[in-house]
């Protein structure tokens, strides 16, 4: 299986294509459904039903694509009154084993709204493979959130631990993530951005590439949209794949990542 380069083509009809078992992690930003009202790629199904009947497809086949020990991680958003992507949770769960609920804190709000709060998150969902937990490669001193000095000092100071070096190790290294990610969303005047309408930090896909994978892993992207999942792993030393159906979006993939192989 070649790496490092992008398929064009639609999801349903290139993971197919490619070997079992192939991936440590999966990263796949779908389309919403209803959500991203503006743009046709998010409004194309007749019904509720039919776009759960595609995310079942597109899912299964990346299941099968994911090794024993590897996650798959998947984005979904509620619009104002769209909740979709709960009824597609509940059918993932009930046919593939649940490993986590991931929230995307965009740490700002969007869609300021009159009558209900103001949305501030995304969720991921991850499952796995195996029944048991322990078998999956979560690598969790890589996303250690760390301590500033203020607050490495005052814990020190906590007498019930008695071996201070040991201690002050521990907080260098950074406390734990949890699954509430906090990461601030992309804004128009971001460097970063390249123009997809719902194009995810680098920071966040980060994350999710370092707790799931170790150096020269295989990570999929089945959407690979503006292609950041593609240039985070290029630069973290993982192989990859991107699957993207929009020539436009291909372009500009590819562009971010000839820029990238530049530098």
């Amino acid at each position: 299986m070649k790496t490092n380069h992008i398929i064009t083509g639609d999801a349903c009809h290139v993971l197919p294509e490619l070997p079992d078992a192939a991936f440590q992690a999966i990263i796949a930003d779908p389309p919403y459904y209803n959500v991203l009202t503006g743009e046709a790629w998010d409004t194309q199904w007749p019904s509720e039903e039919a776009y759960l009947t595609w995310s079942l497809q597109w899912v299964r086949e990346c299941m099968r694509l994911l090794k024993d020990d590897g996650l798959f991680f998947c984005f979904g958003q509620l619009g104002k009154r769209e909740h979709v992507f709960i009824h597609l949770m509940s059918r993932l769960c009930a046919e593939f084993q649940f490993h986590d609920l991931v929230i995307w804190d965009r740490a700002v709000g969007y869609n300021e709204r009159r009558d209900s709060f103001t949305p501030a998150y995304e969720m991921i969902l991850v499952l796995r493979q195996s029944q048991g937990g322990d078998r999956v490669k979560f690598i969790k001193d890589a996303v250690r959130v760390p301590y500033d000095e203020q607050t490495i000092a005052a814990y020190l100071k906590d007498p019930r631990y008695k071996n201070k070096a040991a201690r002050h190790q521990h907080l260098q290294a950074g406390k734990y993530a949890t699954n509430l990610l906090r990461v601030p969303s992309l804004k128009g005047a971001s460097k970063e951005k390249c123009g997809h309408p719902s194009q995810k930090p680098a920071a966040l896909i980060e994350k999710l590439i370092l707790c799931s994978t170790d150096v020269g892993d295989t990570v999929l992207d089945a959407f690979l949209g503006s292609g950041t999942t593609a240039a985070v792993a290029q630069t973290l030393g993982r192989q990859w794949v991107g699957v993207e159906v929009n020539p436009h979006y291909v372009e500009m993939a590819n562009q971010r990542m000839a820029g990238l192989l530049q530098m």
